[in-house]
């Protein structure tokens, strides 16, 4: 199982304004609500405990998600869950909401 560890795959800043400028990426914010509903990426879902069975129904294992928490270490393994799960286009987005915000790409 220890082979999988080095499956969680992270994006910067600049890739992932990239990719979200293809509109073919789904952000997925695992912040608390409350942070969620001040401020997030546009276009970013709320990914809950709540709601993860249902975007687990919906995504497909080839479509390429962007998780983000507050400073990116969450988010790894967020990333490393959904990569365990057979979705090979996951990545965690290094330093998370705090250096997006610094940028607002």
């Amino acid at each position: 199982m220890d082979d999988k560890m080095d499956t969680t795959k992270t994006i910067n800043l600049t890739d992932a304004k990239d990719l979200i400028n293809t509109g073919n990426v789904i952000l997925a914010d695992i912040r608390d609500e409350q942070s969620y509903m001040q401020a997030h990426i546009p276009d970013a879902i709320h990914l809950t405990d709540d709601n993860l069975d249902e975007f687990k129904k919906n995504t497909g294992l080839d479509e390429t998600i962007i998780i983000y928490c507050f400073h990116g270490n969450n988010s790894l393994g967020a990333a490393q869950y959904f990569a365990n799960m057979g979705y090979r286009n996951v990545f965690s987005l290094n330093g998370g909401f705090s250096e997006y915000s610094k940028h607002e790409l």
